[in-house]
């Protein structure tokens, strides 16, 4: 995988101990937005988005020398970024005593109390729909949909096939599709 300009001068300040809070200040600026929309895609909630962000970033950061670039700076934070919101997603659900199976329930409900949700009816609706996807669809949806994440990086970040990809966010239509068409007045 080919590394942007920014990322060799992260991994060319992270080498030098003089510039480590160059390296940390360029990879969070460069990052922080488009992880916290996949991470607040996944948790709903703000403020666990806001958690999640900064256990990516602390992984990351504690993990960057050993980068081995088999993959982009983005692939590698996204897979990051996506372990936290799901690890988050399973401490709330023990916490609060909901079977994971119910998790998109407690999410939708989540959405709607969110004081931080700024959508309209419609926005709601879509969200509503995305929650109603089993897990790796509704993940699959958000890269594909709101991110424009290739197959390719997406099956780098989940570890998983290009053809699965395809399928997952094929099936994840319909089904938003179908949701909308059946909650819409």
């Amino acid at each position: 995988m080919n590394l942007t300009e920014v990322d060799k001068k992260i991994l060319e300040c992270i080498s030098q101990p003089d510039k480590h809070n160059q390296a940390l200040t360029l990879l969070i600026n460069t990052y922080q937005k488009k992880l916290y929309w996949q991470i607040r895609r996944i948790v709903i909630n703000h403020d666990d988005a806001d958690d999640a962000l900064q256990n990516t970033f602390i992984k990351a950061w504690q993990g960057l020398q050993n980068f081995n670039q088999n993959s982009s700076l983005f692939t590698w934070l996204y897979r990051i970024a996506t372990n936290e919101a799901l690890q988050i997603l399973r401490e709330k659900t023990r916490k609060n005593n909901i079977p994971y199976e119910q998790v998109s329930y407690y999410l939708s409900n989540t959405l709607t109390s969110d004081p931080y949700f700024k959508g309209d009816e419609i926005q709601k609706k879509l969200q509503e729909a995305i929650l109603s996807l089993p897990e790796k669809q509704r993940i699959v949806f958000n890269m594909r949909y709101y991110e424009e994440i290739s197959y390719e990086e997406m099956a780098e970040i989940l570890d998983t096939s290009v053809g699965a990809l395809k399928a997952s966010y094929h099936h994840a239509v319909k089904k938003i599709e179908e949701h909308l068409l059946n909650h819409l007045e």
